[in-house]
């Protein structure tokens, strides 16, 4: 299973092995790491698994798809190269070590 680090605003660090075929998402949720609220469940339904993806990592993810363009407008403070929604991100092997931060809030 490949690890992902999780960076909480305040700097405070979450290493976690997130299973294969699973998102991005699921991985913060599924270990309790504070900061990603995902309130749909993962539908692309809303911007509250915002995070801000290490600039080492912004060209090796597959591109934003328009639905999740859109939510994103609805996400604080996005940054238009680095804001992704955790929930579309599937994890595969090639994610080992991503690094992703989450913003102040998430509404």
């Amino acid at each position: 299973m490949p690890k992902i680090t999780y960076v909480e605003h305040g700097g405070a660090e979450h290493t976690v092995e997130v299973p294969l075929g699973s998102t991005v998402m699921e991985g913060a949720r599924d270990n309790g790491i504070p900061g990603i609220d995902a309130d749909c469940g993962g539908a692309c339904a809303c911007s509250t698994c915002h995070v801000y993806v290490d600039p080492a990592w912004t060209g090796k993810l597959p591109p934003r798809d328009d639905m999740e363009e859109d939510m994103l407008d609805f996400a604080y403070e996005p940054d238009p190269e680095r804001s992704r929604l955790t929930c579309q991100i599937k994890v595969t092997p090639e994610l080992e070590g991503l690094r992703v931060q989450m913003p102040e809030k998430q509404i």
